[in-house]
């Protein structure tokens, strides 16, 4: 049966403004209409709940990789969706994520200290169909990646680590970490080679945990707050966030 999105699943909701808690193995969006996607099963959701003719209007102005679960922003109106475009073409929205990796996180930042800025240089291979760190490239092909690191906790050689976004760039987190040593459990893309989820589940251990936005018509701060799945739970108990 197809995912179909629930009231359990929605962490916020009014006249301009949808906000989910977005399960693992499940695209955004996408071009075919066959497709379940987040967007089309917001629209479907919003239809039913209010008994609407046609079709209800879903803007996504930002979106979570298929494989990465958590809070993600779905606007319910055209004026939302373009300011809230707006705020993110500025920098001005927070996003932070939880990520389980493999190796001892402290080696880059130690537990209980400042956060550690990552600053590198992205470039998509296009035979590898990834994005990569590179030293050098062409600037019309090359993307400044920034976020900050924080480690919370390291158990059984892994760790648990807390990512803020600072710029926004295509599997920005997946591959930063990677290339510090630090591959996200279950990624195999970015050539993690340890299992993530049970027979038949998909995805990354990845969650993007809050994110902080100005409501686009009250203008006033918003921030909302995803618990990780509950496949989360083989890792142990997080520490407090």
């Amino acid at each position: 049966m197809a995912w179909q999105l629930t009231e359990a699943d929605i962490l916020h909701e009014d006249n301009h403004l949808l906000v989910v808690n977005k399960p693992v193995g499940l695209a955004t969006m996408g071009a075919s209409t066959s497709e379940v996607t987040v967007a089309r099963a917001a629209a479907d959701f919003l239809i039913a709940k209010y008994d609407k003719p046609g079709k209800a209007f879903v803007g996504v102005v930002s979106r979570l990789d298929s494989m990465v679960s958590g809070v993600l922003v779905l606007a319910k109106t055209s004026k939302a969706a373009s300011r809230l475009s707006d705020q993110i073409r500025r920098r001005l929205p927070t996003k932070e994520y939880l990520a389980w990796v493999d190796g001892d996180a402290r080696t880059v930042a130690g537990i209980g200290e400042p956060p550690h800025s990552v600053e590198d240089l992205l470039m998509k291979n296009e035979q590898k169909m990834r994005m990569e760190v590179v030293t050098a490239g062409p600037q019309s092909k090359t993307q400044l990646a920034q976020l900050e690191l924080e480690t919370l906790v390291v158990r059984d050689r892994r760790s648990l680590v807390r990512v803020r976004l600072i710029t926004g760039r295509k599997h920005q987190i997946r591959v930063q970490l990677a290339h510090l040593g630090l591959s996200i459990v279950g990624d195999r893309k970015y050539g993690n080679t340890s299992k993530f989820g049970g027979k038949g589940e998909q995805g990354i251990a990845l969650h993007c945990r809050l994110t902080k936005i100005q409501h686009p018509t009250l203008k006033k701060e918003m921030t909302f707050v995803a618990s990780p799945p509950k496949s989360w739970g083989r890792f142990g108990p997080l520490a407090a966030p």
